[in-house]
């Protein structure tokens, strides 16, 4: 049962993955709680009970900041990026941000709670730590009532970003990977996070804290990897690979390209420089300050359910960019042997009583769709939409093609019927196409 409290907290980056954590803990702290985030849909999918801010936090001006944290006794700054992309960017987001915050909460009795990381200095080996440390200096070095909470590694029974990867990592078939053995690696319950929250926000941590949030045990990737594994409910490896570096360094090269197409893959170079320098906290400042003990990767663990849909979604996670492409390059070249065999597949039409310039036109305009499909697939928010470009022109074919040339049927390739499978493609990838 929900607590009854006055109190009105503000939370950005809501439907994030610890956005949301602290939204649902001060909610029933009993807070009046109001999210803020890029899209109002997906944060009433988040909680469709509160009340939503539709705001890219990166480019909110000083002035509508004012407007909508007046009469907020708590906000949360939950907002962050990995990297910059199509989507983001590290300094709109960890400092223009954060500056435009501050300035309008000067004057106000507002308690802000800064999440950031732990390990952010200003001479970090990635610009994700470095602007985050700007961004916490400009809070330290206002006169805000202020607290700044740095979790390590985030895990959580919703997959994503950190949480995804160990998911998927885990799930690999019969071979294990190992990627930077040496590294050491702490870990946080996101409710462990969310319940800081609510420390702070109820006056139990002093104003001006500055505290890690972690377990006290320290871990290999690989050992986190296969403690993971075992969670899933899945059977040890058979044996497993060392990544060499090129190949880690061409994956991140390709996922921050991905990135600039606006998807997030949790490989980005930033997020493999990270796992490189390995991820650890503090635990004496928070314990000091009065905070609760955050638990140990062996009780995360056993407070998430690994039920079916876990091990559904480690599996699919891995399948979801090898459909995609899949996709993509189904489509690509359909389009462009369409347009380099475009007499043959002109004649095919005409032979069947169609007239040349339905014929030739039928071909150039399906080719450049395939094409615009498969290009469009590849494109985060476009994504979806070119799935269901691929299910309608399937259709499309499959209809047009059985009335107007029947007989390709008793073809032995069986080119209608291999548009079936496609059609399934283009659905389950669009089904499957969720971020938050």
């Amino acid at each position: 049962m929900e607590k009854q409290n006055p109190k009105t907290a503000i939370v950005l980056g809501a439907y994030g993955l610890i956005g949301s954590a602290c939204l649902s803990a001060l909610k029933q702290e009993g807070y009046r709680v109001i999210g803020v985030g890029r899209s109002r849909s997906a944060g009433l999918r988040c909680d469709p009970k509160i009340g939503w801010l539709e705001r890219d936090i990166s480019k909110v001006p000083v002035d509508t900041w004012k407007d909508d944290l007046k009469g907020a006794d708590i906000v949360v700054n939950a907002s962050g990026a990995l990297q910059s992309g199509a989507k983001d960017s590290l300094s709109g987001i960890h400092e223009t941000a954060v500056a435009r915050l501050v300035s309008a909460l000067e004057g106000t009795a507002t308690l802000l709670i800064q999440i950031s990381a732990a390990g952010v200095s200003d001479s970090a080996t990635t610009e994700f730590f470095r602007s985050k440390m700007r961004g916490d200096r400009m809070i330290m070095q206002s006169n805000l009532a202020w607290i700044i909470l740095r979790p390590t590694l985030v895990l959580s029974i919703q997959a994503y970003g950190g949480t995804a990867l160990l998911r998927a990592s885990a799930a690999f078939p019969m071979i294990g990977v190992s990627v930077f053995p040496d590294a050491p690696f702490q870990t946080v319950f996101v409710e462990d996070v969310a319940q800081a929250v609510v420390q702070a926000a109820n006056g139990e941590i002093p104003t001006g804290t500055v505290a890690d949030l972690t377990e006290e045990e320290t871990w290999s990737f690989q050992t986190v990897n296969k403690m993971v594994r075992g969670w899933l409910g899945f059977k040890p490896w058979m044996f497993t690979l060392s990544v060499p570096a090129p190949l880690l360094r061409l994956t991140g090269l390709c996922a921050d390209a991905l990135g600039w197409l606006g998807w997030r893959p949790p490989l980005r170079s930033t997020a493999l420089k990270v796992l490189a320098d390995g991820i650890k906290g503090d635990t004496k400042i928070w314990a000091n300050a009065g905070g609760l003990k955050c638990r140990s990767l062996v009780e995360t663990l056993d407070a998430i359910p690994a039920t079916t849909q876990e091990r559904w979604f480690a599996r699919l996670y891995l399948l979801l960019p090898i459909a995609i492409a899949t996709l993509s390059v189904f489509w690509i070249i359909s389009g462009l042997v369409g347009l380099a065999e475009n007499q043959k597949a002109q004649v095919l039409l005409t032979d069947r009583g169609l007239s040349p310039v339905f014929a030739t036109l039928s071909v150039f305009g399906g080719s450049i769709v395939d094409i615009m499909l498969g290009l469009a697939v590849l494109v985060r928010p476009w994504a979806r939409k070119a799935c269901y470009g691929m299910v309608v022109v399937s259709i499309a074919y499959f209809a047009a093609g059985t009335l107007l040339t029947p007989d390709i049927w008793g073809d032995p390739l069986g080119p209608f019927v291999k548009v079936l499978p496609g059609i399934m493609l283009a659905s389950f990838v669009a089904s499957i196409l969720e971020d938050r």
